[in-house]
């Protein structure tokens, strides 16, 4: 007997259902949106919906795009229609309520009530009833958990290799992002109208070619200056693998790190070869830990590298706590230094997850005037919002 979907009782519908799911992945770092969820509705009309096993593999045709996101994709399914995800069990948070790493199923606890619903991995009025107050958690993979960490407690190997995932989506997707001003093309996605109505004085007002336009690529490109001094340690090891990352999806991404000096860390980044790469970084890390000048690094940053290679399709992006413990004064006329250059500032401050964070240091408080954008950068779901933030710079 083949295993039935459970619609919500507060679903109106398939469509609602069906984009109900389509935000579970997104939830889950698959890039997806209106477009694929009307083809999803549209596949499903061509197979017997019913069963799970084809509607499966005709969602994952349609919402993966690459290996990793097909086998990720199969515990995503589960997890939202096959109940694979929910316990039997309350949940007892053991961190801080920031720190919650469940995710709500959203079905109430009337629908296990219902008629003809239930659990369908136990029956109903078995031994799979819940405990408790009879609601659920709905725990979707363990990516999910992961992004909701803060980056202090990811010490795994294969934790920290996700950092540098969702880096090269970020880079990719910024590599990529065009202009919105349209030129002609010979093989363009529109029609140059004007162009048509002008060529088409010549003939008599027949149009007998129809001039194409599109978007021409003008890529963005990432500067990330990145701070390791000792008030940033827990995060440097996250940070350094997420600019590696960035390194090898973007030829034109830039990467320095900063403490009492700075250090450009490009090309050691982009080094295939891990072992040589990390003795080359240690090399340049002299000072790893110690104090941080974030004032002076900026100013030399401005008055070298930056006259270089910040232009206005560039976005500068700082990771640091704000923590100087030299004199700050000098951030404010560094970063209008580099503002000049026509570019964005983007800072990405660990301590603004933090409940009750205010940016009382003087060094992060005389930056905030000059920044386009300035948001936490304390879990992995943080830096994978970038793409998104950085979409509408």
């Amino acid at each position: 007997m083949s295993l039935v979907t459970k619609f919500a009782a507060r679903d109106s519908g398939p469509a609602a259902r069906m984009a109900g799911f389509v935000a579970h992945l997104r939830d889950n770092g698959l890039r997806l949106g209106v477009g694929e969820t009307g083809l999803a509705l549209d596949a499903l009309t061509h197979i017997n919906a019913a069963n799970p096993h084809d509607a499966r593999r005709a969602l994952k045709t349609v919402f993966t795009g690459c290996a990793e996101e097909a086998a990720q994709f199969d515990g995503l399914f589960n997890s939202f229609w096959m109940n694979g995800g929910r316990v039997k069990t309350r949940v007892t948070a053991t961190a801080t309520p920031s720190q919650n790493e469940n995710v709500h199923s959203g079905r109430e606890a009337s629908e296990e009530a219902s008629s003809g619903t239930g659990d369908i991995s136990a029956p109903d009025g078995g031994d799979g009833e819940a405990a408790s107050d009879g609601q659920g958690k709905l725990v979707a993979t363990d990516v999910a958990n992961l992004f909701k960490k803060d980056l202090r407690d990811l010490v795994r190997p294969e934790e920290i290799a996700e950092a540098e995932k969702i880096a090269l989506r970020l880079g990719a997707a910024l590599r990529d992002r065009r202009s919105r001003r349209r030129k002609a093309a010979r093989k363009g996605d529109q029609i140059h109208f004007r162009k048509v109505m002008r060529q088409s004085l010549a003939t008599g007002g027949e149009p007998f070619a129809l001039p194409k336009r599109q978007r021409p690529d003008r890529t963005l490109r990432i500067t990330a200056i990145c701070d390791v001094s000792g008030s940033m340690t827990v995060y440097s090891r996250i940070f350094l693998a997420f600019l590696a990352g960035l390194m090898r999806a973007d030829p034109r991404a830039d990467a320095y790190l900063f403490h009492t000096r700075l250090v450009r860390i490009t090309e050691a980044l982009r080094d295939k070869d891990a072992l040589r790469a990390l003795a080359r970084l240690s090399l340049l890390a002299e000072g790893f830990a110690g104090g941080s000048k974030i004032a002076d690094s900026l100013d030399t940053f401005a008055s070298t590298y930056g006259r270089r290679f910040v232009d206005n399709r560039t976005v500068v992006m700082i990771l640091s706590d704000g923590y100087d413990t030299a004199s700050p004064d000098g951030v404010s006329d560094a970063l209008a230094r580099i503002k000049k250059r026509g570019c964005k500032l983007i800072w990405l401050n660990p301590l603004k997850g933090w409940d009750g964070y205010e940016p009382t240091a003087r060094a992060m408080a005389s930056a905030l005037p000059h920044l386009d954008l300035f948001r936490a950068a304390n879990t992995l779901g943080d830096l994978a919002a970038l793409e998104t933030e950085l979409a509408r710079l």
